[in-house]
Parts: structure tokens; C-alpha cells; sequence
């Protein structure tokens, strides 16, 4: 086995956590660190998770030589700074979705990657799950013919705290930044990630921000996505790839699959299933382990272009709404 690979988490919150579970599950990587916003949460969150390290501050894991690339779980708002920072001390870094708040920062944090050379992407999980690498497979193969259609939601409720992350314009809240890249990031995977139209409306609730969204997007094939998101209401959790010979459903929820389908005339005719081994966030952990020692910068699963593409796709959906955060033009 190869030397392990020493992570850094940068951010002690749930999300945080789950990715430690996850990478717990890999013999061939270390949790080194943790840095958090206090020493009391980051020894925390160390003890809990089996860090041999506890920063007080987000800057001092950043420089922390013992660790070899960067996990970043913080919110939408903090991403920006805290890419950079890392960037600027000479770690790859995986930054949790969405990779910016706007296309602007977006780009600002991409071109500074790729002129240190070093690791940049953003944490879509959802692309190296085992069922979605044979989903892929399956379009490939044009198991479905020519694709004309995508359906994919991803509603949840999250209370009414004007203050919370959800709801709070400061923190970048909202359920398109939230949980509305899911399905734009799936219809992205089966399409490409340019769009040539979109449109949709939103309902934008009493703090100013999406609580729900409805997506209507067409793609150069021709092809439409039909996609929903909510921080509100409960959506069902299956996508579909509609295609003129077949049907893929990824059944729910579709962001951590475990199982999807092949129809065709309305009959089963495959399946791809596998349980995650703890909760998903192992295979994109592996993933980034994976370009590191292969010395890539970007990964195909999940490029930077495309992370680029859906800020921008996300951005022209908020100009729609009149939805800009604070600081933004």
C-alpha cells in the first residue's frame, strides 16, 4: 500500500464530520488535522474523529506541514477565503459544494489553482458513487438512445430560522446554492455542463432568499432538464434520464445512490447496485487521492470548467429572481 495521504479538515460542523466518517473508511488515508473557528471545538471534533492534531484557527491547519491536502466544510459564504488561503500555503484542496458563492469568485479561485499547479475540486460526491459510474456507463453505450429529458429534485425542510444557514442571504443561504446544484450538477452529467436557455421561478420568502425553485433548462442536444429544489418542502428523491429507447432512474435519494435501473418498454432490463461502504463520502475522498498520486491537478469526474459552468448557470438563475447576496454587484 502507498504511503498514506495526511488529510486536513478545515470547519468542525456536521458536514464535516460525516466526510471524516467516510474517509475512515480508506487504509491508504490519515486524518492529520482539523482546524476549527476554536481549539475547544477542533480538539472536539479531533477527539471524536481520531485527529492526531487540533488547530484553533483555520490559517494554522492550512500551514500545518502534516497534512498533505485540505477537506473544506465551511459555509457558502466562507468558501472564497478559505480556498485561497489554502491555495496560498501550497495544499490541494477539496472545497465543499457549491465551489463559490458566484461565478466571480468562482473563476478568482480556479485560475489561482491552476497557476500554483495545485488540486483543485469542488466536493460533488454524488460523481463517484459506484451506481453513477454505471449510470455513466450506460449513457455511454447509449443504453437509452438519444436523451431528451432529465427530472430530478431535491427538496427538504429545514425550519423557519431567518438566522440559520438556510435561510440567512449573509451566509449565502437559499435552496439553489443548497441543494438545487444536486439536480443542475446531475442534468450537467448527462448533458455537458453549457446550457443554450434557462429559465425558472422561485418563491423568495420573508429573509429574501429561494425557499423553493422550479428549473426548466435546455442543452446544445436539444435536450431538457425539469428540476426542483426546496429548503421548505419534501421533494421524492428519484432522477430520471429519459431517453427515445429507454429510461435510467436513479432511485432515491439520487445524490447517494445505491441503486439505479435500466427500462426500456417499460421493463427492467438492468441494474447497477452497491451499498456505500460507510456513507458515500469515501469515494470521493479516493478520488482525490487518486489525481493526487497520479499528479493531476483537476479530476475528470468532476472538472473545474464544469464547476465554472454551473456558477455561471446558477448565477444567470438568481438574476432572474433579483436574488443577490450582500457584497454582491
Amino acid at each position: 500500500m502507498a504511503s498514506p495521504i495526511r488529510w486536513g479538515i478545515l470547519g468542525a460542523g456536521k458536514i464535516s464530520s460525516k466526510f471524516a466518517a467516510g474517509l475512515g473508511a480508506l487504509p491508504d488515508a490519515e486524518l492529520s488535522a482539523v482546524g476549527a473557528r476554536s481549539l475547544e471545538k477542533a480538539a472536539a471534533f479531533a477527539a471524536s474523529h481520531g485527529a492526531a492534531r487540533a488547530h484553533g484557527s483555520y490559517a494554522a491547519l492550512a500551514v500545518d506541514p502534516s497534512v498533505d491536502v485540505v477537506y473544506i466544510g465551511t459555509i457558502n459564504t466562507a468558501h472564497r477565503e478559505n480556498v485561497l488561503m489554502c491555495l496560498d500555503a501550497g495544499k490541494p484542496v477539496l472545497c465543499e459544494k457549491p465551489l463559490m458563492l458566484n461565478a466571480g469568485e468562482a473563476e478568482e479561485v480556479v485560475a489561482a489553482a491552476r497557476d500554483k499547479k495545485l488540486f483543485l475540486m469542488e466536493a460533488m460526491w454524488t460523481r463517484f458513487f459506484p451506481v453513477i459510474l454505471a449510470v455513466r456507463k450506460w449513457l455511454a453505450e447509449k443504453a437509452v438512445g438519444e436523451v431528451r429529458m432529465v427530472q430530478a429534485a431535491f427538496g427538504h425542510t429545514s425550519g423557519t430560522d431567518p438566522e440559520g444557514r438556510l435561510l440567512n442571504p449573509a451566509l449565502g443561504g437559499g435552496s439553489l446554492l443548497d441543494v438545487g446544484i444536486y439536480p443542475l450538477a446531475f442534468a450537467s452529467m448527462v448533458y455537458g455542463p453549457a446550457t443554450t436557455e434557462e429559465t425558472g421561478l422561485a418563491h423568495l420568502g420573508g429573509t429574501g432568499v429561494d425557499e423553493e425553485a422550479g428549473l426548466l433548462l435546455r442543452y446544445p442536444c436539444g435536450g431538457l432538464a425539469v428540476l426542483a429544489s426546496s429548503v421548505r418542502v419534501q421533494t421524492g428523491y428519484d432522477a430520471h434520464i429519459c431517453g427515445t429507447e429507454g429510461t435510467i432512474r436513479v432511485h432515491g435519494p439520487f445524490w447517494q445512490p445505491t441503486l439505479a435501473t435500466l427500462s426500456r418498454n417499460g421493463k427492467e432490463v438492468a441494474r447497477a447496485s452497491e451499498p456505500h461502504v460507510v456513507n458515500g463520502y469515501e469515494y470521493e475522498a479516493a478520488e482525490v487521492m487518486r489525481c493526487l498520486r497520479e499528479g493531476r491537478t483537476e479530476s475528470a469526474g468532476m472538472p473545474l470548467d464544469e464547476s465554472l459552468e454551473l456558477m455561471r448557470t446558477m448565477d444567470r438563475l438568481r438574476g432572474l429572481w433579483g436574488l443577490r447576496y450582500p457584497g454582491e454587484a
